[in-house]
């Protein structure tokens, strides 16, 4: 009786495992399960017609029927490198990038009208750039371009912004990474940029001689303006000295004077004051010769013994 049972319940245990990895073939076939990626949108695709909107996360579609197509919403860059004229019509190659973001809220109706967001790129975005980089340099010379490159930057993306305000995107940023001019100007420019150091070094030279010249100029003043000080002192010395000299003189001789009219006074003439000066001056000898009063003969004068 057991193993009857147990052979009428084989069966069913069997189909019902078979069910179980039908069931399971069928969800890995038929997957109705699907995620959307952080940074992303999914537009959902019936029978190739885009009908809805899916956010980040987990969702679920109809088997066979839907398809779903991951659009970024996160800053992508563009890089477009082209050629372009200056303003003096000298070709330049010119290497641009744009970073640009589709609007999240309209990201199925730009999927609807241009596809993904490479043929956007390439169908909408690209020319647009190119045109507008293009207009931008125009109006530049090639010296200007290399001096004031965010200027042409700036108006590039004027330009640009215009040229795609109708579309569902935001562009964030525009730069000219590179601008690669011709050889011969590069030379040129080379070349008149090591005429101008020599000409600066030259410069420095002769405002180096100038200012030596000028350091000796004021030395040899500074020297004459010594000279002259140290002979107007000297000068100025010797005029003191002259003039404390005289008045010394003028002092003796004033002193002098009052002496011998003082002497005056004492011996009651002049007449009195000469003897008197001879006799102090005397020493005591007599002298050895006289003239005679008759003939005016000079005469020995015996000596005393």
């Amino acid at each position: 009786m057991t193993a009857r049972k147990f052979e009428t319940s084989l069966p069913a245990a069997a189909k019902y495992g078979i069910g179980a990895v039908v069931t399971i073939g069928l969800l890995a076939v038929l997957n109705p399960f699907y995620e959307v990626d952080e940074g992303h949108v999914g537009v959902v695709k019936r029978f190739g017609e885009a009908v809805e909107q899916t956010d980040p996360g987990l969702h679920t579609l109809i088997p066979v029927i839907d398809e779903v197509v991951p659009i970024e919403v996160r800053t992508r860059k563009n890089v477009e490198k082209h050629a372009a004229a200056t303003k003096e019509q000298m070709p330049v190659t010119v290497e641009v990038s744009v970073n640009w973001t589709v609007d999240k809220s309209e990201a199925l109706d730009l999927y609807k009208r241009y596809g993904s967001l490479d043929q956007f790129e390439n169908r909408v975005l690209d020319p647009r750039l190119r045109a507008a980089t293009k207009d931008a340099i125009s109006h530049y010379t090639s010296e200007d371009l290399i001096k004031n490159r965010i200027a042409a930057v700036a108006e590039a993306m004027d330009d640009l912004t215009r040229a795609t305000q109708d579309f569902p995107i935001t562009l964030d940023s525009l730069q000219i990474e590179n601008i690669a001019l011709p050889v011969a100007y590069l030379k040129s420019i080379e070349d008149k940029q090591t005429a101008k150091n020599r000409a600066a070094e030259e410069e420095h030279k002769l405002a180096q001689q100038q200012l030596q010249s000028q350091q000796r100029v004021n030395t040899a003043k500074a020297q004459a303006a010594a000279t002259r000080e140290a002979a107007e002192a000297d000068a100025y010395a010797t005029r003191q000295k002259a003039l404390a000299d005289a008045e010394a003189i003028r002092q003796i001789g004033d002193a002098e004077a009052a002496a011998t009219v003082a002497k005056i006074k004492a011996f009651g003439s002049a007449e009195a004051v000469v003897r008197y000066e001879h006799i102090k001056k005397w020493n005591g000898t007599l002298p050895t010769t006289s003239l005679s009063g008759e003939a005016g003969v000079l005469m020995q004068v015996p000596s005393a013994q």
